[in-house]
């Protein structure tokens, strides 16, 4: 190398972690131990051994990630984040009992101050447990998005639509005026990017789907809803148009690449090969599916298709927490008990869907999921110096099965240090949790 291609290469950069076993999981899943990953601005500049990097560059700040794994930050691909307090509030209930006898009826009391910190407390819990991107469907999604942005955190959101008023905007038409107004002030923020969200099939008349697919299309922003989420839901759809929800949204000319689909547990072949033929983005909530006895989605099969399909966690209502690596350890074993198959879900699959899968559903492929120069900076540093992850043979095995939300030790999201030894830079979290509890002292005296 010479003189002047040092001096090309050489620069100041903002950040960089060495000493870690960095996982890439690029598209040849390189690993390097130790490994080196360097930042400039808000994109990776290089990865590879520490030895390749350290001499050629002069960073402002270095982690020391010794005993620790480097890995993309984990895509929480479907959630309702104020939903944090409603958390424990209506457990052990059947879906539609406690949707519509519980959940809609707090929401009623739902302010955008309620919502604002609501969602800082998720954002809080997010970083802390390893979460860099978030996608989000809820009321007063202006609140969301502010939320978001002060946390530093990286969100698809939405304000969910349906055919009754809204607490928030009223009658569907101030709804549809409101998304609207929020793509326009939300275009080309680094951070946060608005997604069409009606809310499901059984709330939302197919007309309504059919102005929220128009204004995703000319807007060209990803179209959200929940889909299948149980048989009761196929029941109703079929008894009110004659087809099963997915064939539903075949019929309406709405299945697509564009569309993300929540939940999808109770499908049977044809709404699979649909799925798949359409090359729907499909998100997994294996914990709340669970919790409201909702059923198991069919994600193995679903992955064999070629259905690309996420994992989220869902709200707190129904989960009760936003833990990733918690929910990639319910997802690997949920499917593997299903199945009877100790290899359906390979811890390897499951983090995928959880990173890359994650970033392809919300339209973010190629910019952040993987560890690769180029790529946005969202990276997350897990310790494994803890006794629960002793000895270590496998850093996947370990990051599905045994790692913990609380041990993830740094955040970095868009190049920026958010969290740092285990604290929140970005924000006041006991503040938050002050709010959060009084908040809960009015929905429940």
């Amino acid at each position: 190398m010479t003189e002047t291609d040092k001096q090309v290469i050489t620069g100041d950069l903002d950040l960089l972690i060495t000493n870690g076993l960095v996982l890439t999981l690029d598209d040849e899943d390189r690993r390097f131990k130790p490994g080196a990953v360097a930042i400039r601005g808000s994109e990776i500049v290089t990865v590879g051994p520490p030895e390749s990097i350290l001499p050629l560059h002069c960073p402002a700040r270095t982690i020391d990630a010794s005993g620790c794994v480097v890995l993309p930050g984990l895509i929480n691909a479907h959630t309702h984040a104020a939903m944090t307090l409603f958390r424990g509030l209506a457990d052990d209930l059947p879906l539609m009992d406690w949707l519509q006898n519980h959940i809609f009826p707090a929401e009623q009391k739902l302010t955008e101050e309620w919502v604002y910190w609501g969602t800082l407390l998720a954002c809080a819990e997010m970083i802390l447990s390893g979460t860099t991107t978030f996608c989000d469907m809820y009321l007063f999604e202006h609140k969301v998005a502010e939320a978001a942005k002060t946390a530093g955190i990286r969100a698809l959101v939405g304000e969910v639509l349906y055919d009754f008023p809204s607490p928030h905007y009223g009658p569907i038409e101030n709804g549809l005026r409101f998304t609207e107004s929020l793509i326009e002030e939300w275009q080309g923020d680094p951070l946060v990017r608005i997604a069409v969200e009606p809310h499901a099939l059984y709330t939302c008349s197919s007309s309504l789907l059919g102005k929220c697919h128009d204004m995703a299309l000319r807007h060209q922003v990803p179209l959200i809803v929940h889909l299948s989420e149980n048989e009761s839901e196929v029941t109703e759809v079929l008894a009110a148009y004659g087809s099963r929800p997915v064939e539903h949204l075949e019929n309406l000319g709405i299945l697509s690449s564009q569309l993300i689909a929540d939940h999808c547990v109770a499908l049977d072949m044809h709404d699979m090969e649909l799925l798949a033929r359409r090359e729907v983005q499909v998100v997994h909530n294996p914990e709340s599916n669970m919790k409201l006895a909702s059923g198991i989605a069919p994600v193995p099969r679903l992955l064999e298709m070629g259905v690309n399909v996420a994992l989220g966690t869902d709200g707190c209502a129904s989960n009760n927490d936003l833990d990733m690596l918690d929910e990639m350890d319910s997802c690997a074993k949920l499917h593997k008990v299903t199945t009877l198959d100790p290899t359906a879900l390979p811890a390897s699959k499951v983090l995928r869907m959880a990173t890359r899968n994650g970033a392809r559903a919300l339209g973010l492929e190629g910019k952040v999921g993987r560890i690769v120069p180029g790529m946005l900076a969202d990276i997350i540093v897990v310790d494994f110096h803890k006794p629960h992850l002793t000895p270590l043979y496998e850093p996947v095995s370990h990051l599905v099965y045994a790692a913990r939300g609380a041990d993830v030790r740094h955040s970095i999201i868009h190049g920026r240090l958010v969290m740092e030894d285990r604290r929140i830079l970005t924000m006041d979290v006991a503040e938050v949790m002050e709010r959060a509890r009084s908040y809960a002292r009015i929905l429940r005296p």
